[in-house]
């Protein structure tokens, strides 16, 4: 997290989790950014990345991704991947934000 901090990016994940599922995964993935919960899915509904392609347990569960969003508010690249089973790296995401920044 300090190559985030030294370029100058904060990270905030987003899931639909509860606080307390959210809570409980942060401290044992030792995640160390804030994770908002969302439960109702309106920040995932407003942005349309709702998944609708995973197998039927997991319908409606939002697309990983990353956007990077500037101080003031507009999205300046985002980084999607078809399956629900990918993420993008840590280095990948910082390399977007970097990129975004130019």
């Amino acid at each position: 997290m300090t190559d985030f901090k030294a370029a100058g990016v904060q990270v905030v994940a987003i899931s639909f989790d509860s606080t307390d599922l959210l809570k409980d995964f942060a401290s044992k993935q030792k995640i160390t950014f804030p994770l908002l919960s969302d439960p109702d899915s309106k920040l995932i509904n407003a942005f349309h990345i709702k998944n609708g392609q995973a197998p039927s347990k997991w319908q409606g569960i939002p697309h990983p991704g990353t956007f990077i969003i500037d101080q003031k508010g507009t999205i300046r690249s985002k980084l999607f991947l078809e399956s629900y089973r990918l993420r993008h790296t840590a280095i990948e995401i910082l390399e977007a934000a970097k990129a975004a920044k130019s």
